[in-house]
């Protein structure tokens, strides 16, 4: 079985790695209630999504 020859620095072994890191998701506010909320996605306190009602939330009193 090979084994590498020399050990790897940490700068290299890091500089490999820098993709490996998870990016926070993109929130943006609700143009109708504004509660944030996924972009691209409707809006799960008011159902709305670009201004438009796309599902019946029911109204909780």
């Amino acid at each position: 079985m090979p084994n590498p020859k020399r050990k790897l620095s940490r700068a290299r072994r890091d500089s490999r790695r820098t993709h490996d890191k998870l990016t926070a998701p993109a929130v943006s506010s609700c143009s109708n209630c504004g509660a944030p909320k996924l972009q691209h996605r409707v809006c799960p306190e008011c159902g709305y999504y670009r201004g438009v009602v796309a599902i019946e939330k029911k109204v909780t009193v």
